[in-house]
């Protein structure tokens, strides 16, 4: 028990430390803290004071310590329960702040930094919705609260809606116009809105109020890495962490611009530094599994391969489905990562626009919605049925949101459509009101999540009927997207479960494909190729992404069993080339008969140069598909083996299709013994070369009238579907 003299004492130190604490000097209030510590132990508000201060020194584990001595003394007060929320705030427990957060609000519910802390932690469990609810009851406490007001221009950022942050961003500016904070959230709202100079300038005033602000520096590079100005990227990035060393999303974006430089080495140390520092990165295990990948570095995909399942069915991470293709195919995992990697990039769905009421007419309203009317596989699949559509039943739109690159593919693509629509500087809403005004019928997403992906489009349901096709060989996860275009082969029934979609059936294959595609008709020599004139050239262009070690161990074997062949392959990075050439010498083969084929300018001379190869061997998990497509039509045999889900099975359904099944394989086993097989039998292999150039013209494959008129009469059965208010429903189309 404290004798009166020092209750007196302990009041007047305690004073003087508030006093200090207050004015900054938080030397001398630590001092009288701990004076007052060493009279009383239990004092209550020492105790409490110096939590505070040990939080703000960056000593969490102290603080959390001494406040939770305060918390068990006093479990009534209130603010021990906000100052220990904040804690557990800045040491990443967020969800058990929140908690903390509402046992304060119990005891004192008008507390507007209270509400405006709880958002704070709402938003770093990303539930966002809730967040910005906390914010508006801050708000409603203090009305023009800079703080709050900027916290809630954060949660409806978090929330993708931009134009409503914008507001009160500008509100706060017009308060305070100084403050470099707001002006980062504004380039955010900005860059959300695709008005991406603006959004440049406003993180160049942040730099400019606070010139070692690496959070401006960090989202001004992710920027100009979207942009594609990757120097610029990278110099903005570079700052931004040498300010701070620990920032593990400036470090993920440097990943993610070092892989579009094609320096992976450097890539994969940033990925690996963020999840060090940052191990519940939502994007930085996507990076990481994506750059092994494309850097044929098997071993770290391999430790890396459990991590991602573990990470998609506890929601964790977003992984990209295209990331996941590589490891694995089952397509339960694929609707769980789908689902996650949608949530991530659209935590909650906006309300649908209201739209005009369903009505006959003469032509049904066609919308293609793409990133890539230009040089691109897709195109060079579709541009042919977007030309023939038939024109008495549809009007053919074309949107897109990718950039021009100015090809002849661009303006062929741009010539294919009845009517184009450049989008790309505009919002997703801004996007989704042009569709709902033109009164579109059917929206057909021909990109799903490659790169420059726009899901945020469709969730605003500017159209009756959504559809996904040929961009995405996997279920996208959205609640928006009504049917999916596939065939029996790719995609059975029976997998419905594990598909957000429904399916529906082409009688053939689903893949369009172009018979009019030119092949050069001076093709280069084997020698030209850096092939051997008389050896057998087993190929596989398909991306280096998609080789596996198992596939890879393979295709060794058949070297080994095959004496002078050689494994023609597409270059890659100059990291996956060493790689591929290191894991043929540890199989005990010759790294010269690795050839790596160079990318070609025109498309002609690239579908020529096939001719030269014996036996193209297909990929898995993730096969050839456009790929497959340019094969056959060059007429080089093509051996697959069946994977478990729609990404692994596209190049047989093609091979079926052109009436090559015997070239599907259903296991690995049977993929090696065939195409050992192949290469012992060139009478056999040539019988094989001789159907397929038979087949090629008239075979359902490549019958682009055929195939036209049964991807328009699906349509037609969707959108008869809608007119007699049905909910979609998966069919067979048949001819």
């Amino acid at each position: 028990m404290m004798e009166r003299a020092e209750r007196l004492q302990a009041s007047e130190l305690l004073a003087e430390a508030l006093a200090a604490h207050k004015a900054g000097n938080t030397s001398e209030a630590e001092r009288r803290y701990l004076q007052i510590l060493h009279m009383d132990p239990d004092h209550f508000e020492a105790q409490h004071r110096l939590g505070i201060l040990r939080g703000q020194q960056g000593r969490h584990d102290e603080a959390l310590t001494l406040i939770g001595r305060v918390l068990r003394a006093d479990p009534g007060s209130a603010m021990a329960h906000l100052n220990y929320a904040n804690v557990l705030h800045a040491l990443g427990r967020s969800a058990e702040a929140v908690v903390s957060y509402d046992a304060s609000l119990v005891l004192s519910p008008d507390n507007a930094v209270a509400w405006s802390n709880r958002g704070n932690a709402l938003l770093a469990v990303r539930r966002f919705a809730e967040a910005l609810d906390s914010h508006d009851k801050a708000i409603e406490l203090r009305p023009r609260d800079v703080p709050a007001l900027h916290n809630r221009a954060t949660a409806l950022l978090a929330l993708r809606r931009p134009e409503q942050a914008l507001q009160v961003i500008d509100e706060v500016l017009a308060m305070q116009p100084n403050l470099a904070e707001v002006f980062v959230n504004r380039g955010n709202a900005l860059k959300d809105l695709n008005r991406f100079d603006e959004a440049l300038s406003d993180y160049g005033r942040a730099v400019a109020l606070r010139p070692d602000y690496a959070k401006a520096l960090g989202n001004r590079g992710l920027l100009l890495f979207e942009l594609g100005r990757l120097a610029e990227a990278l110099n903005s990035l570079d700052r931004a962490i040498a300010i701070t060393p620990d920032y593990a999303e400036a470090l993920n974006n440097r990943g993610n611009t070092l892989m579009a430089l094609e320096r992976f080495e450097e890539a994969i140390r940033d990925f690996e530094q963020a999840l060090a520092i940052r191990p519940d990165h939502p994007s930085a295990l996507n990076g990481l599994a994506d750059a092994a990948r494309k850097a044929c570095d098997w071993p770290r995909a391999g430790r890396i391969e459990s991590d991602l399942e573990r990470h998609i069915i506890d929601g964790t991470s977003a992984i990209n489905p295209f990331t996941l293709f590589g490891y694995r195919s089952g397509p339960e995992l694929q609707l769980a990562c789908a689902k996650n990697y949608l949530r991530n990039l659209l935590p909650a769905l906006p309300d649908p626009l209201a739209r005009r009421a369903a009505g006959r007419r003469d032509k049904i309203r066609l919308a293609y919605l793409s990133a890539d009317f230009r040089v691109h596989p897709v195109p060079s699949l579709i541009a042919k049925l977007l030309e023939t559509h038939d024109r008495d039943r549809f009007e053919i739109f074309g949107f897109s949101f990718g950039r021009d690159d100015r090809s002849a593919m661009r303006q062929r693509m741009t010539g294919a459509v009845d009517h184009f629509h450049d989008i790309r500087s505009h919002s997703d809403r801004h996007a989704a009101e042009l569709i709902r005004d033109l009164t579109i019928d059917i929206a057909v997403d021909i990109t799903g999540y490659t790169h420059d992906a726009r899901p945020g489009i469709l969730s605003f349901r500017p159209a009756p009927v959504q559809v996904s096709y040929l961009g995405l060989t996997a279920t996208s996860g959205s609640p928006c997207i009504d049917y999916i275009i596939a065939d029996k082969s790719v995609l059975p029934f029976d997998e419905q479960r594990f598909y957000s979609e429904q399916i529906v059936h082409l009688p053939d294959c689903y893949m369009a494909t172009d018979p009019t595609r030119q092949i050069s008709q001076n093709p280069p020599s084997r020698a030209a190729c850096g092939l051997p004139e008389a050896g057998f050239v087993f190929c596989c262009l398909n991306a280096g992404h998609k080789i596996t070690a198992p596939i890879f161990d393979i295709w060794m074997r058949l070297l080994k069993a095959a004496p002078g062949s050689v494994l023609w392959l597409a270059q890659t990075n100059a990291l996956a080339t060493a790689n591929l050439r290191s894991a043929a010498q540890a199989n005990g083969i010759d790294s010269g008969r690795i050839i790596f084929a160079p990318r070609m300018s025109r498309p002609e001379d690239h579908l020529a140069r096939y001719r030269l190869a014996d036996l193209f061997l297909d990929t898995l998990p993730f096969s050839a598909h456009a790929t497959a497509a340019d094969v056959l039509w060059a007429g080089l045999p093509l051996l697959t083996c069946t994977g478990t889900a729609f990404c692994g099975r596209v190049a047989g359904s093609l091979l079926r299709a052109i009436g090559l099944s015997e070239l599907v394989t259903t296991t690995l086993r049977e993929y090696e013994a065939t195409a050992a097989s192949l290469a012992k039998q060139p009478a056999l292999l040539s019988r094989y070369r001789a159907r397929l150039e038979r087949n090629r013209p008239s075979a359902r494959l490549f019958d682009s009238a055929r195939f036209r008129g049964n991807i328009e009469s699906a349509y037609e059965t969707m959108w008869e579907r809608h007119l007699r208010g049905q909910k979609p429903l998966g069919f067979a189309v048949v001819n």
